[in-house]
């Protein structure tokens, strides 16, 4: 008596699985009966991966030659077939445009885009012989409102947008879908990140914004919590937006995570752009100072 073939689990790579967004997906994907193989960029953080019971590959979007052996690692693994790509690894380099060297532009294009770009690309055959697949990008409510001191994470992550549009547009028949997300505050270590980015490339002593530079520091180097802000949601937010672009018929060429998203979208299309940059400015303002508690004058 033949014994019945078990049904093949959907696969899917993630990017930038060490910790936030990236890791909550990864344990709640395969919960959700997905096969995941979670990227990571050091040998380090793949063994706490495993003990989650999830696969982990080594994977840094900013090495073409880490993009191309995951990719290999992950084809061998499951006979040449993929049905999901989250495009989820980036940081946030903030400062004043004029204050950011080329180098820090640089960086930045080559984590949130450039990598992104590449990496869909890499794993596109696969999708295309399969005739099916998922490209999910992790965008931002900055990827189409701007705000102050943000300027290197706003641009990425308009030219991610941009790319994903036309992307979907090419794939038109292709059987591969492309979604983004673009969430608000999400509880992360994406904060500490910015700091350590904001350490490297910034000198606030010889800038023209150095005051507004001392709010900035105060602000990134408090730690994220869920209860950083009033509109920041856990990681799980994007996790339920996720499943719905992997598994649902018609994923939504766009999803909105949070409610500044929201706000800001409904905005965006009702006002002219003088006004928009007011409220903008005006709901970042707090940003901009320092709390009396901080040790400041709180101007």
């Amino acid at each position: 008596m033949k014994t019945a073939r078990q049904p093949q689990r959907p696969t899917v790579l993630i990017s930038g699985c060490s910790s936030g967004i990236g890791r909550c997906c990864a344990v709640g994907l395969r919960r959700q009966g997905w096969r995941v193989f979670a990227g990571v960029r050091q040998d380090a953080q793949m063994e706490s991966l495993h003990e989650l019971g999830l696969e982990s590959v080594l994977l840094d979007v900013d090495d073409p030659a880490s993009i191309r052996a995951a990719v290999e690692t992950v084809l061998a693994a499951t006979d040449g077939r993929l049905d999901a790509l989250f495009n989820n690894a980036g940081f946030g380099q903030p400062g004043a445009l004029e204050d950011l060297p080329r180098q820090a532009l640089r960086e930045q294009f080559e984590t949130n885009v450039f990598g992104a770009m590449e990496l869909t690309a890499s794993v596109l055959p696969a999708m295309r012989r399969h005739g099916h697949g998922r490209i999910v990008f992790n965008s931002s409510v900055l990827g189409f409102v701007a705000l102050p001191y943000r300027g290197a994470y706003n641009a990425s992550k308009f030219a991610l947008e941009g790319l994903a549009d036309t992307l979907r547009m090419e794939l038109r028949g292709s059987g591969v879908r492309v979604s983004l997300i673009e969430p608000g505050p999400i509880s992360s270590r994406f904060r500490a990140n910015a700091l350590a980015r904001y350490r490297q490339f910034i000198k606030p002593q010889d800038s023209a914004h150095r005051d507004v530079y001392r709010a900035v520091e105060y602000r990134l180097a408090q730690e994220d919590e869920p209860a950083s802000g009033p509109f920041t949601l856990p990681p799980e937010a994007v996790l339920k937006r996720l499943i719905h672009a992997l598994e649902s018929r018609r994923p939504r060429p766009r999803y909105y995570v949070t409610l500044p998203t929201y706000l800001f979208g409904y905005l965006r299309r009702i006002l002219p752009t003088r006004a928009m940059d007011a409220v903008l400015l005006r709901a970042t303002a707090a940003e901009r100072r320092l709390p009396p508690d901080a040790g400041g004058n709180g101007t």
